[in-house]
Formats: structure tokens, sequence, C-alpha cells
């Protein structure tokens, strides 16, 4: 199957302003998804949806197609649906969604997302494992997998450090026509209320894939002190690859 990656980025996050243009190590943060997302060879074809020039203009130097798009959408998986809908339908094709916070996301996570929507669920997505704190950080999207599909979202689970429930990583896949269907129904009330657009599918009825890597996520970035972990982590990498 043809894969198509979608990477949103917005300019206008609350918890961190100009979030795909913080630096690590002298490099927007945009541009280190988009690279990463390029050095996948499953990958046909990879988009940055933005909603402002700077961000396609700090992508430039990088075999991507940068598009602008409006800056009114309300979520990531709207701005890729916005991309997705000037494109001719194919049934041969997965759309991936790779938000623009996963500088560091694991190639395991994007494969098993795809692997969940060629197995026969609408949407594919994966998790990790939680991490001592996760469950009262709010900050940290939870997800219970029951069977591989997931049955609820929640930054914050009643008895979230149990069996079944895992830290939800920043990637989807969808199946033909399922992006549609998400973007043409209404939001949920309690999508409204936790500020998780994943809770809209759910309620829906669209199976939902979960892929379950065992290793801890590497940092994603959503606060300054999320951009503080993601940089020493780099200059760990780098470290070790001088090493």
């Amino acid at each position: 199957m043809r894969i198509v990656c979608v990477i949103p980025a917005r300019l206008g996050a609350s918890r961190l302003p100009d979030k795909p243009l913080q630096l690590l190590l002298e490099e927007p943060l945009i541009a280190h998804v988009a690279r990463r997302v390029v050095g996948w060879d499953f990958v046909d074809r990879t988009v940055v949806a933005a909603d402002d020039r700077r961000v396609v203009e700090a992508v430039s130097h990088l075999p991507v197609e940068g598009v602008l798009t409006p800056s009114a959408l309300e979520s990531g998986t709207a701005r890729v649906a916005h991309v997705m809908r000037t494109e001719p339908h194919r049934e041969d094709t997965v759309v991936l969604n790779v938000q623009g916070d996963e500088p560091f996301l694991p190639v395991a996570a994007a494969l098993g997302a795809v692997a969940a929507v060629r197995a026969g669920a609408g949407i594919g997505t994966a998790a990790a494992p939680l991490e001592p704190g996760d469950g009262d950080d709010s900050n940290v999207v939870k997800v219970r997998v029951r069977d591989g599909r997931a049955t609820a979202f929640a930054r914050t689970m009643p008895g979230g450090d149990g069996a079944g429930v895992f830290r939800h990583l920043g990637v989807y896949a969808f199946g033909p026509g399922v992006l549609t269907q998400w973007m043409d129904a209404p939001p949920v009330p309690e999508e409204i209320e936790h500020r998780l657009e994943q809770l809209r599918p759910l309620a829906l009825g669209i199976p939902i894939g979960v892929a379950t890597i065992e290793t801890p996520a590497p940092p994603a970035v959503d606060t300054e002190a999320d951009l503080a972990r993601a940089t020493a982590y780099l200059h760990r990498l780098v470290d070790e690859v001088r090493a």
C-alpha cells in the first residue's frame, strides 16, 4: 500500500507558543520531525501541514512538501484531512499522521499503526509503557487497550497504573475513507471537555487498533519542560554517536 505521511504543525499552541519553531540543538523542532519521517523508507510521500509560512520555510531544505492550511483548523487531524481532501481518492493509500511534536517517534510505532490498519482497523495508533509519574501527569494521554484495540483515552484514568493502560503516542494511520468520516462528524462533548480529538472516532465506533512498543516513549514536546527533556535526550544521542 502507498503511505502518505502528513505532519501537522501549529504555531498557536497554548502550552508552548511557536512550538514548531522552538530549537533543538539549533534546528527547529518541526525539522527534526520531518527529517525523521524522511528517513523511513516505507513512506512514499511526506507533507508538512502548517498554519504559518515560517513553519514551511523551516523545512524547505528537506525533501518534503510544505502546505499552508487555515489557521482556524482546531486539530492536527483536521490539518491532515485538509491536505488529503485535495488528493484523488485511492483505495491503496494509508494516510499516516505523525504529530509535529514527536521528534523521536520510534519507527516501530509508525509501522505498528500502519499494520493495525492493514489488519482491518479503521485507525491505527501506538502506545508505550507508562513511566513513574505519568499517571498523575495530565499532559500524558493514556489509552486503555483490550485485545489490541483502544477502549478509552484520557488525561487521567482511574486504575491507570494497572494492566492494559499505556502512554499514547502521537501517531495515527487511517484507512481509506476513515479520515473523512472522522472529520465530517461533529465534535462529541467528551472530546471538547478533555481536549482529546481521538475521543470522536471512539464515540463513532470506528475500531482503533493500538500497537504497543516495549520500550519507554522518547520525549515528545508539549511544554517548556518537555523541550528541556528533549534537548537533553538529543545531546545524549549525539554523544553516543560521537563515542
